[in-house]
């Protein structure tokens, strides 16, 4: 377990962050913005701070943030496999607004971001689910992240699935296989999904062995993308 609350550099990545925020909203949307920081430092209250986070889409926008390369490659230094590509702005904005909120005390943090999991729409679960990679206490997220994985709802599995480096670094066996498993059962691009071969294993493998036959035998075809993982599978 670790016992510091972020294992990067969250004061860098804040950094890189504000100055994208100032570039990409528009005035009346920053303006609101800092408006609600001030606002959260002087109450340092979770239910004012929460507010901000809910009601974030309205002032910062849908519009896809532009990253250039270089702006890219500086967050995976900071935090390996995180690449906010193709994010709209109140994404991007949100995971800003979470690394504001104070992460000192392990347990009033995670008791903190848990219930925006607990209460959160569909939008704000697969802007926090994307940002688990930037949470403080990331072993805390494990359970959080395998009750994600059961979801049915497409945004919030592919938020976790896809381009997501937490899953391939924190989970266990068990819950690493149901996630790739249920990424060929739901149709996802495999191929995104952050660690793919380095977590490979045999009774992954095995599991997509039985998956794949399944699937010949009621005369379906079988995702081609399996022989990524199970170099046995007859297609």
């Amino acid at each position: 377990m670790t016992h510091q609350p972020y294992l990067y550099d969250q004061q860098a990545l804040l950094g890189l962050l504000t100055p994208l925020l100032i570039t990409q909203l528009q005035e009346k949307g920053l303006a609101w913005l800092q408006q609600q920081q001030a606002k959260a430092l002087i109450s340092e209250g979770f239910q004012q701070w929460n507010l901000t986070f809910v009601a974030l889409p309205r002032h910062a926008g849908k519009q896809t943030v532009v990253l250039a390369d270089d702006q890219l490659a500086a967050m995976a230094r900071l935090v390996p496999g995180f690449t906010p590509r193709h994010w709209p702005a109140d994404r991007l904005a949100r995971a800003w607004w979470l690394l504001q909120w104070p992460a000192a005390s392990q347990e009033a943090y995670v008791r903190s971001i848990s219930t925006l999991f607990h209460t959160g729409s569909m939008e704000e679960l697969t802007a926090l689910y994307s940002c688990l990679p930037l949470l403080a206490w990331p072993e805390s997220w494990v359970a959080q992240t395998a009750e994600g994985i059961r979801s049915n709802i497409g945004d919030v599995l592919e938020a976790i699935m896809l381009h997501n480096p937490y899953p391939a670094r924190y989970l266990p066996v068990p819950a690493w296989n149901q996630l790739v498993l249920k990424a060929f059962f739901t149709g996802k691009p495999v191929v995104e999904i952050t660690g793919l071969q380095e977590r490979n294993n045999p009774d992954l493998q095995q599991m997509l062995h039985d998956y794949a036959a399944e699937r010949k035998a009621a005369g379906r075809t079988v995702d081609p993308q399996l022989s990524l993982l199970a170099s046995q599978v007859l297609l």
